[in-house]
C-alpha cells in the first residue's frame, strides 16, 4: 500500500470513493465541490492506494482556533468497505497526523456521525476524545450582493 498526498489530477478517484459514502450527492456536484476545495489553498487530501486503486482518503484543512491554535481538521476520512478493518485507516491517520505535525499543527480535529459507533471506537483507540457537538444549519442558496442590498432597501 502507498500513502501519498493527492491533488486535482486524482479528482475522478476521489469522487468515486466519496460516492461510496455520500451516494445522495450527484457525482458532478461532488466533483465541483472537491475541485473548489482544492482551490481554497488550505485543503489537503491524502490517499491510500493499492496499486492504482484509491482505497482510502482523508480530506483535510489546516485551520486555527483560539482554543488549540493551528490545527488540522479532517473533513472526510473514508476507507473503502472491502478494505476496512485491515489497518489501512490506522496507517492513513498516522500519515495525516505526521504531515500535520510537520506543518506546525498542534492538534487534529474531526467530526463523525453520532450513529457511527465503529468510527468512535477507532478514534478513541487512537487517543482522540469527544470535546463537543457539531451543529449545522443549511442557509439555502447564496444571494447575490445586489439582491441582498435590494432587500435591505425594502426593509427601511
Amino acid at each position: 500500500m502507498e500513502l501519498k498526498k493527492l491533488n486535482l489530477d486524482d479528482l475522478d478517484a476521489i469522487v468515486s470513493l466519496e460516492a461510496e459514502f455520500n451516494p445522495y450527492v450527484a457525482a458532478e456536484k461532488m466533483a465541483a465541490r472537491v475541485a473548489e476545495m482544492f482551490h481554497y489553498g488550505d485543503y489537503h487530501c491524502f490517499g491510500a492506494l493499492r496499486g492504482r486503486e484509491l482505497i482510502g482518503l482523508a480530506g483535510c484543512r489546516v485551520t486555527g482556533s483560539v482554543y488549540f491554535g493551528k490545527q488540522m481538521t479532517i473533513d472526510d476520512f473514508i476507507i473503502s468497505a472491502p478494505y476496512q478493518a485491515r489497518g489501512i485507516g490506522k496507517e492513513l491517520l498516522a500519515y495525516v497526523e505526521h504531515w500535520a505535525r510537520a506543518q506546525g499543527c498542534r492538534s487534529v480535529g474531526l467530526n463523525t456521525y453520532v450513529t457511527n459507533a465503529g468510527s468512535h471506537k477507532f478514534y478513541f483507540n487512537r487517543g482522540y476524545t469527544i470535546l463537543g457537538y457539531h451543529f449545522q444549519k443549511p442557509l439555502g442558496k447564496p444571494q447575490s450582493a445586489a439582491a441582498t442590498q435590494g432587500e435591505q432597501g425594502k426593509a427601511k
